[in-house]
């Protein structure tokens, strides 16, 4: 048997990459986490789009969490997005009734996700919008974004597009699509990365 001295640095071969967690695939997603308007409710939007990487890969194990006011632009006051099987403790999902404003997405193996919400009611001097907190394999921080949607009047006056550049601007709103849904890719890093927000 021949021995390797592993004190020599020649011989010691390096740690084998690993990539960053944490990974958000086991417990937070829930049954219907990303369809959060009920069943039939009016004015339902769907956005959807993809997550990339800084290379512009997309990436198979993002996660977002959704809010959004109501159409009228009023803030839901009720709880019951995550409901527990109370005697096995997994979850029920939501109960396809109220409207919560929140939910989750996780993208697929192909990086993609998608919501299924109320369109948002005007805020204030805001344009309608929905926050988006993006968490992602490599990020030590989740980050804050908004979507904006295409074509509303408001877009010109919002206090929050008005003092970005219009390439910048442009990353915030979601395209409409020729099925009625809307586009909305997410760039954590490069070439058109999507503006996001700080709070202090």
């Amino acid at each position: 048997m021949t021995k390797i001295d592993t004190t020599d640095p020649a011989n010691v071969l390096p740690t084998p990459s690993h990539t960053v967690g944490p990974f958000y695939g086991y417990a937070l997603p829930f049954p219907g986490g990303a369809d959060i308007a009920p069943a039939g409710a009016a004015h339902q939007v769907v956005v959807r789009g993809y997550v990339y990487d800084g290379a512009g890969t997309p990436l198979p194990d993002a996660f977002l969490e959704i809010w959004g006011p109501d159409s009228e632009g009023e803030l839901p006051r009720v709880d019951g997005s995550i409901r527990r099987d109370p005697a096995t403790g997994g979850y029920l999902g939501r109960n396809g009734v109220e409207f919560t404003g929140w939910g989750r997405s996780q993208t697929d193996a192909d990086g993609h996700w998608y919501v299924r919400t109320l369109a948002p009611g005007a805020r204030g001097a805001n344009a309608p919008y929905l926050s988006v907190c993006v968490f992602a394999r490599g990020l030590l921080v989740h980050l804050f974004t908004r979507i904006y949607f295409e074509g509303d009047p408001a877009l010109a006056t919002d206090p929050l597009l008005s003092r970005l550049a219009p390439d910048r601007r442009d990353t915030l709103i979601a395209k409409r699509q020729g099925d009625g849904t809307y586009r909305f890719d997410i760039r954590l890093q490069g070439e058109g990365e999507t503006v996001f927000l700080e709070f202090t």
